[in-house]
């Protein structure tokens, strides 16, 4: 019912910046939160940041806060996860999620998110 793509990825050097970007499809007026998760290799799947769609509220991993910003654009069916000052630890393969349910659990898990898209590669060289 909602299909969602991820593109931005790359390789940069510690300090770096990047801006990933999701597209959404299919039923995307259904979705209520998306957030962004990243998975290291050997490592489970890792929060990184929330949006709440019906206020705008937002929540991140206590170690990207002030580094890293979820924004979204409605009527482009778009969400983008800026990051700044990039870190080796943040090496990762990041992935973008979406829920119809308006509930964000503290600290969001995978398992409250029902879409998700293939996952973008992230890779910060020290």
């Amino acid at each position: 019912q909602v299909q969602l793509v991820e593109s931005g990825g790359g390789l940069v050097q510690a300090g770096g910046f990047l801006r990933l970007s999701c597209a959404a499809s299919g039923r995307t007026f259904s979705n209520r939160k998306v957030g962004w998760f990243r998975q290291a290799p050997g490592k489970e799947r890792e929060f990184v940041a929330v949006l709440s769609v019906s206020d705008g509220a937002t929540y991140y991993l206590d170690s990207v806060k002030g580094r890293f910003t979820i924004s979204g654009d409605n009527a482009a069916n778009m969400v983008y996860l800026q990051m700044k000052n990039l870190k080796p630890e943040d090496t990762a393969d990041y992935y973008c999620a979406a829920d119809p349910s308006p509930i964000v659990v503290k600290p969001p898990t995978p398992s409250n998110y029902r879409y998700w898209g293939q996952g973008t590669q992230v890779t910060v060289s020290s």
